[in-house]
């Protein structure tokens, strides 16, 4: 059986490169497509086992290397530029247009599907709202062409999987198609448990405007008493530097065994994010550290309050700072949190979709 994986696009390892990594894990001979390539050769050979994606026009256009998503209104035609059709089966690791891959007769589409995509449905408001005139309508005029062409689209997808609960309730809500929740793989083999706890609170992401590092970091300025570490670089870093107060400790990007060391050894671990998934936090609970974080997304569903973590209500400081508060006062069995982590595991990914696919091709 011939295997097409089609891929957003490749410029870094986060959260979805994960998941390809798995998906490659599995299907060790399928062909790679994105619509571009700029992994470095560190990533590459975490991502794509050392592979190189074949990618689309984008690839070469002017400026991609750096400003790809400049050219989104293009997007929908390179993806569909995609000749498939000599697969048997095409897999899509879709947060954006990799969904709306053409297939041809007899052939099985699969998307793993992360969000419908989010700056089109979801936060088209906050997208748009600040930008001013005229850049604000050729905007509006793009994202009304890619919903268009996403729902258009839909009737290439045999069969969706969503990454948690959250997505699949947006998956119904925007695409009215049904799909089965299969977690994101986590790596909790590596982030083992530690029930010696020190008197440090952290945070760890790239630091970008919706993961919302920076509001915890002014819940912990009007904190003085408790301390914070800040894990991770991005366009946010400098604006958290300027306002970030002496109780808090902005490391930067650290190497994964630094990060884990923080993971370990912090009384908990705080996250504010609308996550669509959200691996770190269970990481997090790998190493038996308790998640504090938004009751809102699948940290809604993979954080259970008062048992692995708590909750709070709104993203604002007032929320995390009453909630740091009650968290004081809880006490967790550690080991337990640590041990009911293990069920995200990888091995749990790659024989969900193994089984999945296997029942939709026989």
């Amino acid at each position: 059986m011939k295997i097409a994986i089609v891929h957003d696009w490749l410029v870094t390892d986060a959260g979805a490169e994960k998941v390809l990594r798995a998906m490659i894990d599995i299907y060790p001979h399928a062909d790679i497509f994105s619509l571009v390539d700029f992994l470095n050769d560190e990533d590459r050979k975490v991502v794509l086992n050392g592979k190189y994606a074949r990618t689309s026009f984008i690839q070469k256009l002017p400026f991609a290397k750096k400003h790809f998503r400049n050219y989104l209104p293009l997007f929908p035609k390179a993806i569909e530029s995609f000749d498939l059709k000599n697969y048997d089966l095409i897999i899509s690791s879709s947060w954006a247009v990799a969904k709306g891959v053409k297939r041809h007769k007899g052939q099985v589409h699969i998307s793993y599907c992360y969000t419908p995509i989010r700056y089109a449905w979801d936060l088209y408001d906050e997208y748009t709202s600040q930008l001013k005139q005229p850049k604000k309508f050729v905007v509006q005029m793009t994202l009304k062409y890619i919903r268009n062409w996403d729902i258009k689209t839909l009737e290439r997808v045999d069969y969706f999987i969503a990454d948690s609960k959250f997505v699949q309730d947006r998956i119904k809500k925007t695409y009215n198609r049904d799909s089965l929740v299969i977690y994101p793989p986590v790596d909790v083999e590596n982030y083992t448990l530690c029930e010696e706890k020190e008197e440090f609170y952290l945070s760890a992401s790239r630091l970008v405007p919706y993961k919302k590092t920076k509001l915890i970091v002014e819940a912990f300025n009007k904190m003085p008493h408790r301390k914070l570490v800040v894990i991770g670089d991005g366009e946010d870093f400098e604006n958290i530097k300027a306002i970030a107060k002496n109780n808090t400790t902005l490391l930067g990007y650290q190497e994964k065994k630094i990060l884990i060391d923080y993971m370990q050894r912090a009384k908990a671990f705080v996250y504010a994010a609308v996550e669509d998934f959200g691996i770190i936090p269970i990481e997090a609970l790998a190493c038996g550290t308790p998640v504090i974080a938004l009751n809102n997304g699948a940290t809604a569903e993979t954080i259970a309050h008062k048992i692995n973590g708590i909750h709070f209500k709104n993203q604002n400081a007032e929320d995390i700072i009453y909630t740091i508060n009650e968290f004081e006062s809880l006490k967790f069995n550690l080991k337990e949190i640590s041990e009911k982590a293990q069920t995200y595991s990888i091995h749990r990914f790659k024989k969900e979709i193994e089984d999945f696919v296997v029942s939709k091709i026989t």
